[in-house]
């Protein structure tokens, strides 16, 4: 894995991260480690979101059927 060295943090940065980490339960370095894989992350699609929440929620099932009326074609003429 790669590793990289993140120099002059302002107090106020280090302050907060430290913070952060706390909260979370994390180290400071995995909190950042969170913070920069969610930052590069691609975003996620309102559909995935969606189908997350969806399966999460355990599902739901619908019985629905099919209206098979064939419909009379658009008239384009005025």
């Amino acid at each position: 894995m790669a590793g990289i060295v993140v120099r002059n943090l302002s107090d106020e940065t280090h302050r907060a991260l430290k913070a952060r980490a706390r909260a979370h339960g994390h180290s400071m370095e995995a909190e950042v480690r969170n913070i920069l894989d969610e930052a590069v992350a691609p975003p996620v699609g309102l559909g995935s979101l969606l189908m997350d929440i969806f399966h999460s929620s355990g599902g739901i099932e619908i019985d629905l059927e099919r209206d098979r009326t064939p419909h009379e074609p658009l008239s384009l003429d005025s």
